[in-house]
C-alpha cells in the first residue's frame, strides 16, 4: 500500500462542501477524502489534490482525513483536520410595495450572527445599495419605478465568516401613467384612451365608470378602445399600469361626456295649409337641436333651435322626411326615428296622349309627389272608359275610332285622398281602319283598289308590298290606282287612313299576283329535217311554258316545266309563227310572241354518181324546189371534193377524182347564213380502177354493193 498523505490545508467556501489540499504520495493512483460528523461520515474518491467533499451540512464541524490508494491497497488515514462548513444562504422573499421601494425578508439561518443585503440595477446603471442587519427583513427606498434590480444576500457567523449568497431579481412596480387623453367616436359610441408609456409597465388597465357601471379594457400598448358606451352619459376614465411586481396607482379620473341620445316623441302637424310644425321631447345633455326636413325631390332645409319645436313651409304633392338630432360638445346624437309626412297630391301635369291604334290611346303624365294611385277617365261617344294604376301611364283601349274624347287624370294619396280639381283635356282618336272591297286589273301593270270610306277628312294610303318592292297610291275618296307593277310578282295589298289625329291600323291584306313575265330570249335550232329545238330564258313568276310553231301546213306544240323543248313534225322549207305562253302556279297566263321562224330547205333525194371519161364524177339528185341552190360534198381518204351547180340545176361535176377510194357523199341545200346543214342523208360510194384508166363506181348500201 502507498504511504499516508499529509493534509496541508482544509477549508469551506460553500455551505455543503469542504475543499482539502495535500502533498502527493508516490505510487498513489487515487485518494479517499472522508468528512466525519459524529457517527456519520461522507467519503469521496478523487484523482489528485485538491479535492472536495460535497453533500455536507451547513455550519457543521467535520473531521477531515485523506487516504492514498493504489493497486496494493489503501494507506492509513492522514492526521485529521477539523473544518466547519460555512453558513447556508438566506432564502429571500421579495416584493415591491410601491413604485419606488423593494421589501426583502427571509427566514433565520442556523448559527448566523448577522446578514448582508445588497441591491443594484440589473442594467448596471446607478450605484449599489448595501445594508447589514441582524433582522430578517429590510426595505430599500427611493428606487426607480418599473426598474429591474438584482438583490444579493448572505449570512455571517460570529467570527464574521460569510456564508453562501442568494441572488434574486425584482422589478419595482410601475409609476402611474401620465398625459391621459380620451378621444370619443360619436358615430360608433366608443372612446379611445391613450397615455404616455410608463417605464417597466407590461400591461395597462383602463377603467371607465358611470355610477354602478364599470367598463374595463386591458392592453399592452399605450392606447385602448372602450366600446359600447351609452348616449347622454358622463363617464370617469382612469388608467392603471401593471408589471410582474404589481400595479401603479390609478391616474386621476378624466371626465367623458358622450353624445346625447336621439330625441323621441317626435310629432308632425300641418297646423295650416303649407305649414308644418315639428315638436319633440327634451334630451339629457343636449345643448341644442337641429331638425332636417327633406322632400322627396332631394331638396333639404333645416332648423337650429334650443327649444323643442320648429316650423317649416310645405307644398302640395310632396312627401317630407323629418329627422331630429340633439347636439353637445361631444357631437351629434344617433339617428332617431325618421318620420314622413305627405301633403295632398297636386294634379298631374305634362299630360300626353299617344295613339297606338284607332281604338287604343296611351296616356302619360309627369309623376305627382305623394300620389299613390292615378285614375284616368276618357268620356266620349256612348260610354266612359277608365283605368287605375300606380304608374304614370295608362292605356285606354276599346275606344271608338275617329271620335273626340274628354280625358282627365286624377291623383290619389292614401294619406290625403284625391285631387278632385284637375282640368280635362280633349283629344280625338285615330281614324278607323278602311275595308278593301275590290281589287281589279285595268292593264298589264295597272291595278285599281276600292275600299269602304268610314272616316271624315281622312287621307287613304294603299300599299302593295312584295319581294319586288313597295308601290303606293293615295286618295281622299274610295279608290286609287297602283301603276307600273312588275310582272311575275306577288303582293300583299293593304290600306290605312291618316288624319291629324293619327294613323289607323292597316286593313286586312288582300293577296295580289301579276301575270308571269315573258322570257327575254328565245332560240330555235333545227336538229333534223323534221325536229327543231326551242330554248328560252326564265320568265319570272312562270311555272310552266307552252311553245307553239304554226304554219298553214300544220302546228307543233309542247307544254313543259323546263326552259327548252323539242318540236317534231316540222315541215322543211316552211315559214312558222312562234308563240309562247308563260303560266304561273296559280294559272295566270302571259302570251308572248316572237319573230317568225323558217325551217331549212328540204334535203334532195335520189342522189347518184356517174363516172366520166376524164377521171371525173357527176353527182345527180332530185329537187323539190328549183329555187333552192344545192351543194355536193365528197369525203375520202385521198381527199375531199365539192361542187355547187347553178340555180335550178340538179347535178354537178367533180373532175380528176382519184379512183380506188371510198367516198361519203352528202348533198344539202345552201343556206344564206349559218353553218351547212348536217342532217341531210349520207351515201357511201366506191370508185374502182379498171386497167390503167377505166374504172367503175360502186354504191355501198346497207347490205350490198351496187354497180353503177
Amino acid at each position: 500500500a502507498p504511504d499516508t498523505p499529509v493534509i496541508d490545508q482544509a477549508y469551506s467556501k460553500l455551505s455543503n462542501s469542504i475543499t482539502v489540499e495535500w502533498r502527493a504520495v508516490p505510487g498513489a493512483t487515487n485518494y479517499m477524502l472522508t468528512a466525519q460528523d459524529g457517527d456519520s461520515f461522507v467519503e469521496t474518491i478523487v484523482k489528485n489534490s485538491p479535492g472536495t467533499v460535497t453533500g455536507l451540512k451547513p455550519a457543521t464541524l467535520y473531521r477531515i482525513t485523506v487516504r492514498s490508494i493504489n493497486s496494493g491497497g489503501k494507506s492509513q488515514p492522514s492526521p485529521f483536520r477539523k473544518v466547519k462548513t460555512v453558513l447556508a444562504a438566506p432564502i429571500l422573499s421579495v416584493h415591491s410595495p410601491s413604485c419606488d421601494s423593494i421589501a426583502v425578508s427571509w427566514k433565520a439561518v442556523h448559527m448566523a450572527a448577522g446578514f448582508s443585503v445588497s441591491l443594484v440595477r440589473s442594467d448596471g446603471l446607478g450605484r449599489m445599495l448595501k445594508q447589514n442587519t441582524t433582522n430578517t427583513s429590510l426595505i430599500f427606498t427611493n428606487l426607480d419605478p418599473g426598474t429591474l434590480y438584482t438583490i444579493k444576500a448572505y449570512a455571517w457567523n460570529a467570527n464574521g465568516m460569510p456564508g453562501d449568497d442568494f441572488t434574486y431579481n425584482q422589478r419595482t412596480s410601475p409609476n402611474a401613467p401620465v398625459d391621459v387623453k380620451v378621444a370619443f367616436n360619436s358615430g360608433a359610441l366608443r372612446a379611445v384612451v391613450s397615455w404616455m408609456p410608463t417605464e417597466g409597465a407590461l400591461t395597462y388597465s383602463v377603467t371607465v365608470s358611470s355610477g354602478l357601471l364599470k367598463l374595463r379594457c386591458n392592453t399592452s400598448s399605450a392606447s385602448c378602445m372602450v366600446p359600447s358606451l351609452q348616449c347622454s352619459s358622463e363617464y370617469y376614465v382612469s388608467v392603471t399600469a401593471y408589471n410582474d411586481a404589481g400595479s401603479s396607482e390609478p391616474t386621476e379620473a378624466v371626465s367623458l361626456k358622450t353624445i346625447p341620445c336621439a330625441p323621441v316623441n317626435i310629432s308632425i302637424e300641418e297646423d295650416e295649409p303649407g305649414h308644418l310644425l315639428v315638436s319633440w321631447s327634451s334630451v339629457s345633455l343636449g345643448h341644442y337641436y337641429v331638425v332636417f326636413v327633406k322632400s322627396d325631390d332631394g331638396l333639404e332645409v333645416h332648423c337650429n333651435t334650443s327649444h323643442t319645436q320648429c316650423h317649416f313651409q310645405s307644398d302640395c304633392g310632396f312627401t317630407y322626411f323629418i329627422s331630429v338630432f340633439a347636439y353637445n360638445k361631444a357631437g351629434q346624437s344617433p339617428s332617431g326615428d325618421v318620420l314622413n309626412y305627405t301633403t295632398a297630391p297636386c294634379c298631374p301635369s305634362d299630360f300626353r296622349a299617344v295613339f297606338i291604334s284607332s281604338d287604343t290611346v296611351r296616356v302619360t303624365w309627369a309623376p305627382v309627389r305623394g300620389a299613390d294611385l292615378y285614375e284616368t277617365r276618357a268620356a266620349g261617344g256612348s260610354r266612359v272608359v277608365f283605368c287605375r294604376d300606380t304608374a304614370t301611364a295608362c292605356t285606354l283601349s276599346a275606344l271608338q275610332c275617329s271620335t273626340p274624347y274628354n280625358i282627365t287624370v286624377y291623383s290619389f294619396s292614401e294619406a290625403r285622398g284625391c285631387s278632385s280639381s284637375c282640368a280635362p283635356q280633349y283629344v280625338a282618336t285615330a281614324p278607323c281602319s278602311p275595308e278593301i272591297k275590290n281589287i281589279s286589273k285595268e292593264g298589264l301593270s295597272v291595278i285599281s283598289v276600292q275600299w269602304q270610306p268610314n272616316n271624315e277628312e281622312a287621307m287613304y294610303v294603299v300599299t302593295a308590298r312584295g319581294e319586288a318592292g313597295l308601290w303606293h297610291c293615295t286618295s281622299t275618296r274610295n279608290s286609287c290606282t297602283l301603276m307600273d307593277l312588275p310582272c311575275g310578282s306577288a303582293f300583299s295589298v293593304s290600306a290605312i287612313a291618316r288624319s291629324p289625329a293619327g294613323q289607323s291600323l292597316p286593313s286586312y291584306s288582300i293577296p295580289l299576283e301579276t301575270a308571269p313575265c315573258c322570257p327575254n330570249d328565245l332560240i330555235l335550232t333545227q336538229v333534223t329535217q323534221s325536229v327543231t329545238n326551242i330554248s328560252w330564258s326564265v320568265g319570272r313568276g312562270a311555272q310552266t311554258y307552252v311553245t307553239t310553231l304554226e304554219s298553214p301546213k300544220g302546228q307543233a306544240k309542247c307544254h313543259t316545266l323546263q326552259t327548252y323543248c323539242l318540236l317534231g313534225c316540222i315541215t322543211c322549207g316552211t315559214n312558222y309563227t312562234v308563240s309562247l305562253r308563260a303560266i304561273s302556279e296559280t294559272g295566270l297566263t302571259s302570251s308572248c310572241t316572237y319573230q317568225g321562224y323558217s325551217s331549212s330547205a328540204c334535203c334532195p333525194s335520189g342522189v347518184k354518181l356517174y363516172r366520166l371519161s376524164n377521171n371525173g364524177i357527176r353527182v345527180f339528185w332530185r329537187v323539190s324546189d328549183e329555187t333552192i341552190k344545192y351543194n355536193a360534198d365528197l369525203h375520202g381518204s385521198k381527199g375531199n371534193f365539192s361542187c355547187t351547180p347553178s340555180l335550178g340545176l340538179s347535178h354537178c361535176d367533180i373532175t380528176k377524182i382519184p379512183c380506188g377510194d371510198v367516198y361519203t357523199v352528202v348533198v344539202a341545200p345552201v343556206t344564206d347564213k349559218g353553218p351547212k346543214l348536217t342532217f341531210c342523208p349520207k351515201k357511201i360510194y366506191s370508185v374502182t380502177c379498171s386497167g390503167s384508166s377505166v374504172g367503175m363506181v360502186i354504191y355501198r348500201g346497207k347490205s350490198n354493193a351496187k354497180h353503177i
